[in-house]
């Protein structure tokens, strides 16, 4: 996997506020309801602030005047707006639940569908625990700055102007004092804002590490067991919580840091405005009710300012999320058919042209995996693809469905480019199983059934089964409706290659690439799955991966590859007698010349 950690120099560079607007196109459609929803909160907020004017007013008329009726008045009023700024942001939290989930829920499926375009070499380089937290805890992340941060930034700041405003035309000398610590406040934001990127991007690294971690110990937890190596995987596990940990009070500790500036300076101001606005009415320059109001405004700004800390803290973990977010939607993803060339082939079946292949990530200048491989399987033809270990062969099937792209030359289908085809169209076309099966956590008849086209039904269902010799899915507890389990575990090794073979040949393709497909059965079994693929190889142009003779003999011809190379294209027999390094595969000894395969 990549590194997914930018630099400290890159990330001091960014723009939070440039990150975020990357948000718009998902907050567009439900702006109107985000608006409205910022305005009832500013509203809000706004009457709190209208409580210190009926406090003056309360003071310096009916309480000073000893008029009981204006005190019940007053309290009336009080009351009035306190429900009314209570209501109101009742009715802002109700305008965006709605709304933010189906952002939230917008961005997670583009996501997933992303995922399923991006090509298997991005795979391959990403640990999934990363896509998970990306999927997961980001998201969630970035929910929660839309529907509180983003509201109370601006309602807040709206709130301190206002509340400023107020304050300056009670008395502006009391105002003045007020605003003294603004200035260390902006400072301590500028700087804590950047730092806390840092650590705040660090830890959600960490957790996608952790949650990786997690989901392999759960994966592999037979391993874990069958080797005895828990105490060692508890270790890598507490290792990654520790890191994680130290990382989170890192955030901590600069949280803490930005609240003590911005509660301190303030509470100190206010102390010094009570000591000067007491002064002043000692002195008969300023009423009490007026320094009351005062006093209270500034007092109804304490959440406004002291929110400032963890509002910015909020803030900044949705643009570290955002932009992991984007990190994966931004990953380039499968490349589209291309126009058909102006000129296609004239013979059909299955046709490998100077084809080579290097990973992309591979060192410059590096051998290709598979070098100029020229072969031809004709129409109905299967043709055995052998070779040592390490010689390319599951690479050279993986290029077939475009699940690797070629480095260089072309493969055609029945005269047509496959960079020419949509990848549905390809896919509808050629069906692969592969050495390893994976099986999703659905039912063994849904498992199977994803091999077929839309209306496929329990026919097409029992055909399959019968060619893979899967007669054992309808002995399981709900017959074919049976869960399998997470990654097909609770089957043995042979029932999910069957399974995975039965997907392969259920909807009939016209092209079928074998990945050594019948590795993990018995002799038994391997037999009687040899003896009903038969019949389904003659009707398909198949391309079969094979290490043993008795798969070997299911083709009408075999190709040996060998150091990523096509070296020899025969019949079994006539490859036996001409071929060394052919009959020493054959019989079961090492060939001394493997190859490393990615």
């Amino acid at each position: 996997m990549p590194s997914t950690r930018a630099t400290t120099k890159d990330q001091a560079r960014r723009s939070a506020v440039r990150t975020l607007l990357r948000l718009w196109p998902y907050v567009r459609p439900v702006r109107v309801r985000l608006f409205t929803a910022a305005f009832v909160a500013i509203v809000a907020s706004c009457l709190g602030l209208v409580i210190p004017l009926v406090l003056k007013w309360m003071v310096d008329g009916p309480v000073a005047d000893r008029d009981p009726a204006g005190v019940w008045l007053g309290a009336l009023y009080l009351l009035l707006l306190g429900f009314a700024e209570a209501l109101l942001f009742g009715l802002r939290r109700w305008l965006v639940a709605r709304p933010l989930s189906h952002v939230e829920a917008e961005m997670r499926a583009d996501l997933y569908g992303h995922l399923q375009r991006l090509p298997v070499a991005f795979h391959d380089r990403w640990a999934s625990g990363q896509l998970l937290s990306r999927a997961t805890t980001d998201l969630m992340l970035v929910r929660m700055f839309l529907a509180f941060p983003l509201t109370f930034l601006l309602v807040n700041g709206v709130t301190i102007l206002a509340g400023v405003i107020i304050m300056l035309l009670q008395d502006w000398t009391l105002g003045l004092v007020i605003l003294g610590p603004a200035l260390p406040v902006i400072v301590t934001c500028v700087i804590f804002e950047r730092r806390y990127a840092e650590v705040a991007r660090l830890a959600q690294d960490q957790v996608g590490d952790l949650t990786t971690v997690v989901e392999e110990s759960v994966l592999g937890v037979r391993i874990i067991k069958g080797f005895g190596r828990h105490r060692s995987q508890a270790r890598a596990f507490w290792e990654l919580s520790r890191t994680l940990r130290g990382t989170e009070l890192r955030k901590a500790r600069l949280l803490a840091a930005i609240w003590g500036v911005i509660v301190a300076f303030p509470e100190v101001a206010i102390g010094a405005a009570l000591v000067l606005g007491a002064v002043q009415v000692a002195d008969g320059e300023l009423s009490t009710g007026t320094l009351v109001a005062f006093l209270s405004t500034a007092l109804a700004l304490r959440w406004p300012v002291d929110s400032i800390g963890f509002l910015l803290a909020m803030s900044q973990e949705a643009a570290t999320a955002t932009e992991r977010y984007f990190e994966v939607m931004d990953a380039e993803p499968e490349t589209p058919a291309r126009s058909a060339a102006s000129e296609a082939e004239r013979d059909s079946g299955l046709r490998l042209c100077g084809v080579t292949f290097r990973y992309p990530d591979a060192p410059a200048g590096s051998r290709p995996v598979l070098d100029r491989i020229d072969l031809h399987i004709r129409p109905g033809e299967s043709m055995a693809l052998v070779g040592a270990t390490g010689s390319g062969k599951t690479t050279l099937t993986a290029l077939i469905p475009r699940l690797h792209e070629v480095t260089s030359g072309r493969i055609t289908l029945d005269g047509r480019d496959i960079t020419a085809m949509s990848r549905e169209e390809l896919r509808s076309q050629v069906a692969v199983a592969f050495e390893e099966p994976t099986l999703f956590s659905a039912g063994v008849g849904d498992n199977v059934l994803m091999g077929a086209g839309e209306g496929a039904g329990e026919a097409e269902l029992h055909r399959a089964l019968a060619v893979a010799q899967a007669d054992f899915a309808y002995a399981l507890p709900q017959g074919t409706d049976t869960q399998v389990g997470e990654q097909g575990l609770s089957l043995s090794g042979g029932q999910r290659q069957r399974l995975a073979l039965a997907r392969a040949v259920v909807g009939r393709p016209r092209f079928l690439v074998l990945d050594d497909p019948l590795s993990a059965l018995d002799v038994h079994t391997e037999a009687a799955v040899e003896a009903a693929l038969r019949d389904v190889l003659a009707d398909t142009t198949a391309l079969i991966v094979a290490h043993r003779p008795s798969t070997v003999l299911l083709a009408d011809r075999v190709a040996l590859l060998s150091g990523g190379r096509v070296t020899a294209v025969g019949t079994h027999h006539e490859l036996l007698r001409t071929n060394a390094e052919y009959a020493h595969l054959m019989s079961g000894e090492e060939s001394g010349k493997q190859e490393d395969e990615r």
